[in-house]
């Protein structure tokens, strides 16, 4: 498993993270302890060592099953999230910052991750949502201040709103975040415009989440695609979008001259062609999909021409909106 720098944390993390969300089992129906544990444990022994994770997944179940997993491991870097006081993601536009992240709610969410996790420091908590206005505010300041100064938080990051990523540049320009966690796909590939540069100036470490864009991209979502009762991507993947999406996978494939099959190595290796992006957080919710995902950073970057080529899919749309 390769490495990366986390921007100016100077924290070194594996090219793969281990995205929590599906263990949480808030959202994602099916996942099992037992198995995630296993996934987990796997994940370590690959050569993982980078977890993100949140309060709100699974209302910090995830957080437990990390610290069940590892104990008392302190090799693996760690990151959570607020949950918005509100509960709304992605934050509404005018929402005033005390209604979503007001001093005490952030510190007292803080200090529930912690105990979650069994830990004292968090290398890097995030704000699970984000509105640029709030970067001007004093209490937000006070707050990120707060929390470092405390010593509970290593480092400070922003979990970028869905396809939103340039809401974000008012609060790196304060110099007070280290991190930001962003959607970056083969279909979004909107970070590469302003965000990534101004990540390279700064200094800024990168986190991608959705490299699969939530399953499409790995050729597993077609027209007959059924999803459990209850499972978020009966609403993401509704009406026409599961044969839309089909269609497209099939066209990259076809542009990368691989089987649909290969498609969840080539969306990570398209990923971690950016140099920008320290590591990539697919999720993991078992063995299988482990060892899948540490394959895709032994395999390297795609070669220019074939990033030039699959420039061309770029998919303006957000399947998060209804």
């Amino acid at each position: 498993m390769k490495t990366r720098t986390l921007g100016r944390t100077g924290l070194s993390v594996s090219e793969i993270g281990f995205g929590a969300w599906g263990i949480g089992a808030a959202q994602w129906i099916g996942a099992e302890d037992q198995r995630s544990l296993r996934a987990l444990k796997a994940a370590r022994q690959a050569g993982i060592n980078f977890f993100d994770t949140a309060l709100a997944y699974g209302d910090g179940h995830s957080e437990q099953l990390i610290r069940q997993a590892f104990g008392s491991d302190r090799e693996i870097v760690v990151a959570s999230k607020i949950p918005p006081r509100d509960l709304v993601w992605p934050a509404r536009r005018g929402a005033p910052l005390a209604g979503v992240f007001p001093k005490r709610h952030v510190l007292s969410s803080l200090d529930r991750s912690l105990r979650n996790l069994g830990r004292e420091q968090i290398d890097l908590e995030q704000f699970h949502v984000w509105n640029d206005d709030w970067a001007a505010e004093a209490e937000w300041i006070e707050t990120v201040e707060e929390m470092k100064r405390s010593g509970k938080a290593r480092f400070v990051g922003i979990s970028i709103n869905d396809h939103q990523p340039t809401n974000c540049l008012k609060a790196l320009a304060t110099g007070l975040i280290d991190a930001v966690q962003v959607i970056f796909n083969l279909f979004d590939q909107s970070p590469q415009d302003e965000l990534f540069p101004y990540c390279r100036e700064h200094n800024i470490g990168v986190i991608a989440r959705v490299p699969f864009d939530e399953g499409s991209l790995t050729g597993n979502v077609r027209p007959g695609t059924e999803f459990a009762a209850g499972d978020f991507r009966n609403q993401y993947f509704q009406g026409e979008r599961r044969a839309e999406v089909w269609r497209r996978v099939q066209a990259i494939a076809r542009e990368a001259s691989i089987a649909v099959e290969e498609m969840p190595s080539l969306a990570l290796r398209f990923v971690l062609s950016a140099l920008e992006v320290a590591t990539v957080i697919p999720g993991m919710r078992d063995e299988r999909h482990v060892a899948g995902n540490v394959a895709a950073s032994d395999a390297g970057p795609l070669p220019p021409g074939m990033l030039r080529q699959l420039a061309q899919h770029r998919w303006v749309r957000n399947f998060y909106s209804p």
